[in-house]
């Protein structure tokens, strides 16, 4: 839960704003400190909560956590019994939840202990178990092109002997068809994990429906390009993004009907779910004609919560941003659909797991668009080589926006040391990587290298290298499973070398960036160090 930025005080602050909340921890034996890891949750709550309340509102105080925790809540009485058989219009049930990052054993009824194994049981089997109906003709596809593969492996068996110059050509034209072959098959096996985005799409006419309804308001949904398809592994973890930017919509976006026709738009405002493809991507939009972002009211709020300087003066699209920043919320009072300050920035780093990004565009009495741009799936990568000394690395290429020589009379320091070089009308930061990850490199001096200007969570930032490589397709690695998270880099792949080079993690290098430069006061959500710095 640390490690994913998770704060289990946070989610008891909340459940304390419903009644009287009773905490106990419970820890590990005896720990080994030589081996402790202190980013490691080795602990164990069990809280108990009195409070008339509903089991959906306690766990949507969980949302966020439930996958990466051991979770129950379990209803339980009073004290007496009889009281409650009695008088129960005066016994107040209770709700009894214990969180567990840890795999320690905590004693339950028989009846809870069946649940709970039930249920771990049904989730360990969907997790990675779980079968995919896939189309016959993308299997008939695919068998096809096993009969093309096949074809072209007895056409090469004919040079591994006696061979001479005159096989050739021959010999070219085999090693062509080989690699087309290949790409097809790629392609092929690729379209099989491909499933339409209707799938997530289905949740939101009864959401939709049951949230205006409650909220007093009229709200018409559309979906478009519900047959648009995209990776299984996307899928499953885009929903949970999705249905907060469609909460956030309904309780922040639209105004109440009368509102409306105050304003001269219809009672009844749109919200409109659209998903298409661009390019290796996938874009998926969340757009509606309420009354957009307040600007000045967002703008108040960040300068008293203190995400911002008193004094910054900021664009609306930096404005905008603003709302992806941790515990920033607009909401007057907290309901259990808004005003806890916890979900866009959860958001934006929960999309940013997945190699996308997530930004707003709004217009003030018009509506607000939010955009998701995610990557067709997490298996393959389209990637620019950079070579750092005797390193390689991956640079995503959608990450990219140009790449760019400057000489030292371009950069100018900030702050004694922190590097910055003026792009048009923005300051972008300067990231050497050999300084990051403490490697060797050919040359210090910036005008014998490259930046590479790259784009995460809507921040730019020149990536320093020594020379750039070419542009391939790599097969993903995950760290993660084989060793151990690393910042700043979200996977490995092996190249046709047989080397190893890791692909860069753009918006965790970024904060690694601003960890290790932190007299930028950077806020990780987006480049307030650039507006510090230039002002």
């Amino acid at each position: 839960m640390f490690e994913s930025c998770n704060d289990p005080l946070r989610m008891f602050r909340e459940l304390q704003t419903f009644g009287d909340l009773e905490v106990h921890a419970a820890g590990h034996e005896v720990l080994d400190f030589e081996t402790f890891n202190p980013e490691e949750c080795l602990l164990e709550w069990q809280l108990t909560l009195s409070a008339e309340v509903d089991r959906e509102q306690v766990s949507e105080v969980f949302a966020w956590v439930e996958d990466e925790c051991k979770l129950t809540i379990e209803p339980i009485l009073g004290e007496s019994t009889a009281a409650v058989s009695t008088a129960p219009e005066v016994a107040k049930p209770t709700v009894d939840a214990v969180v567990e990052d840890a795999p320690v054993e905590v004693a339950k009824p028989p009846a809870a202990k069946a649940k709970a194994k039930a249920k771990a049981k049904s989730a360990s089997g969907n997790k990675d178990g779980g079968s995919i109906r896939v189309n016959i003709d993308k299997v008939d596809a695919l068998i096809n092109l096993v009969g093309e593969l096949v074809i072209t492996q007895s056409m090469l068996s004919r040079y591994e002997t006696d061979f001479d110059e005159s096989m050739l050509d021959g010999l070219r034209e085999g090693l062509s068809q080989l690699s087309r072959n290949t790409r097809e098959m790629q392609e092929s096996v690729m379209a099989i994990r491909l499933l339409p985005i209707s799938s997530a799409f289905n949740r939101f006419p009864r959401l939709v429906r049951d949230t205006s309804s409650k909220l007093g308001k009229k709200i018409e949904l559309r979906l478009v390009g519900e047959h648009t398809e995209l990776d299984k592994t996307v899928l499953e973890k885009i929903g949970d993004p999705l249905v907060h930017l469609v909460r956030n919509s309904l309780d922040h976006g639209f105004e109440s009907p009368e509102e409306r026709k105050a304003a001269g738009k219809p009672e009844a405002g749109v919200l409109e779910l659209n998903a298409r493809h661009e390019g290796g991507n996938i874009v998926i939009e969340v757009i509606d004609d309420g009354a957009g972002i307040n600007h000045e009211r967002v703008l108040e709020k960040a300068r008293t919560s203190g995400i911002i300087a008193p004094d910054a003066e900021l664009t609306p699209s930096q404005i905008n941003d603003l709302i992806f920043a941790a515990g920033f919320s607009t909401a007057t009072e907290v309901s259990d659909l808004s005003g806890r300050g916890v979900g866009m920035d959860v958001v934006r780093r929960n999309i940013g797991d997945l190699g996308g990004e997530v930004f707003v565009q709004s217009e003030p009495g018009v509506g607000s668009t939010f955009t998701i741009r995610l990557p067709l799936t997490l298996a393959i990568l389209d990637g620019q080589l950079v070579r750092v000394g005797s390193e390689a690395y991956i640079v995503p290429l959608v990450s990219i926006v140009e790449t760019v020589q400057v000489g030292s009379e371009d950069v100018n320091a900030v702050v004694g040391r922190t590097e910055m070089f003026k792009q048009r009308d923005e300051y972008l930061p300067i990231i050497r990587l050999h300084e990051i990850f403490s490697i060797g490199c050919d040359s210090t001096a910036i005008g014998d290298g490259l930046l590479v200007v790259a784009e995460a969570n809507g921040q730019r930032v020149g990536v320093f290298v020594d020379d750039l490589l070419e542009q391939q397709q790599v097969v993903i690695k995950s760290l993660e499973a084989n060793y151990r998270q690393i910042p700043g880099i979200s996977g490995a792949t092996i190249l046709g070398d047989g080397t190893v080079a890791l692909i860069l993690d753009l918006p965790g290098l970024i904060k690694l960036y601003y960890d290790q430069n932190r007299n930028l006061d950077h806020d990780a959500t987006r480049g307030r160090a650039v507006w510090a710095a230039s002002a």
